[in-house]
């Protein structure tokens, strides 16, 4: 459990909306607590984009080789729960999120996250597609 208090110390010092309000953060059975009623255990690494519906959806296409080609790279990660592929043909997203357990995901972000850079190079070189970000966020099953 020290582990993963210093996992949610290190997480909150670049991600401060998961900071407790005036108490420090505690660990239970559960996980992390951020919040009176508010644990988690999981933390999730989304890279998305959004993709162009032109020539036949060609970046959308484009965008799932790119992620195939890493993909085994992203489950070989140590602490890697799941890897899920999310698309939109309403808003055009493609987004990818890996999730991991609380305590090994400081491990993963000290590695910057391989293969994110390489896999975001690719997708920005991919005509159509605009709007490459990644975000970070808790995940727990209610």
């Amino acid at each position: 459990m020290k582990t993963t208090a210093a996992l949610f110390a290190a997480f909150t010092a670049t991600a401060s909306a998961f900071a407790p309000v005036n108490r420090p953060a505690f660990t239970s059975k559960l996980g992390v607590t951020i919040a009176d009623g508010v644990e988690f255990d999981t933390v999730a690494r989304e890279w998305r984009c959004k993709w162009s519906p032109d020539d036949e959806k060609a970046s959308l296409v484009a965008a799932q080789k790119a992620l195939e080609e890493v993909v085994g790279d992203i489950k070989g990660v140590e602490g890697v729960k799941d890897v899920n592929r999310v698309v939109c043909g309403g808003c055009l997203d493609f987004k990818v999120v890996t999730s991991l357990s609380a305590d090994d995901f400081g491990k993963w972000e000290e590695k910057g996250f391989a293969p994110e850079e390489a896999f975001l190079d690719k997708l920005k070189a991919i005509d159509g597609i605009s709007l490459v970000e990644t975000q970070t966020y808790t995940l727990m099953p209610v």
